[in-house]
């Protein structure tokens, strides 16, 4: 789920890995497919599609837990393996104002040694939105000169939705990652900026994404090719259990 998000459909398609805002059903489960997995602005499978899907309680105190999968693949070999993602946080709002704070746990196979978890934040005012995430702590080793202590590395994003026409909704994004933790999960060199503009309706989502990383030189084919914008289109349901 690696973003906090807006609509269940935003979620699969800017995933921007998610938490889910409180709702009036107690269990709620959601599966989508997506032809391809993007996170903070870079792709999680190599550009090839996924398969995802979770479960949230919630209740009326603004409370929430969930948990949410997905296929994932890093380039080694070309072998997929999977996210699992577990969270929990407290969610409300104030006036006009909405808020979300939470904790989230991103679990992957036991080859990729990079378990790590976050913190976050969000604050909301119609449909716009802030939200910071602070690196929490990692299975993963520090290399010599690395720093994966509480908040070295940050996520902070803004998003806006608003509706168009015949019920659809507009959607924009703006994010920053930083941090040697990041950054070596990532792969990618020093903080980077991401970007992204979603039309969604009824489940149904396409999406344009980019970063602001220059090209990435490395050895043969690059399969990640994160320099470049990506169109991605998507379709996700939610059901109450």
């Amino acid at each position: 789920m690696k973003v906090l998000k807006l609509t269940a459909l935003a979620a699969a398609v800017l995933a921007s890995s998610a938490v889910s805002q409180t709702v009036l059903a107690e269990v709620t489960a959601n599966a989508s497919v997506t032809s391809n997995y993007i996170w903070r602005g870079l792709t999680q499978t190599t550009n090839d599609a996924a398969v995802q899907g979770g479960i949230d309680y919630a209740n009326e105190s603004g409370f929430y837990v969930g948990t949410w999968v997905s296929n994932v693949n890093y380039g080694a070999d070309d072998v997929y393996s999977y996210e699992h993602d577990m969270y929990f946080g407290f969610s409300g709002e104030s006036g006009d104002i909405t808020y979300d704070v939470g904790y989230l746990y991103y679990n992957y196979d036991s080859e990729a040694e990079f378990d790590f978890a976050e913190v976050y934040g969000s604050v909301g005012y119609g449909g716009l939105s802030a939200t910071l995430s602070l690196l929490a702590h990692t299975e993963a080793d520090e290399g010599e000169g690395r720093d994966y202590g509480f908040a070295e590395a940050s996520y902070i994003s803004v998003d806006y939705g608003m509706p168009v026409l015949n019920g659809a909704e507009l959607g924009f994004h703006v994010g920053y990652h930083q941090g040697d933790f990041a950054e070596d999960f990532n792969g990618v060199p020093d903080g980077y900026a991401d970007w992204g503009i979603s039309l969604a309706k009824d489940g149904f989502s396409f999406a344009v994404t980019g970063t602001d990383l220059d090209e990435v030189e490395v050895p043969g084919e690059d399969p990640f090719d994160n320099d470049s914008i990506k169109f991605t289109v998507a379709y996700g349901m939610d059901f109450e259990l």
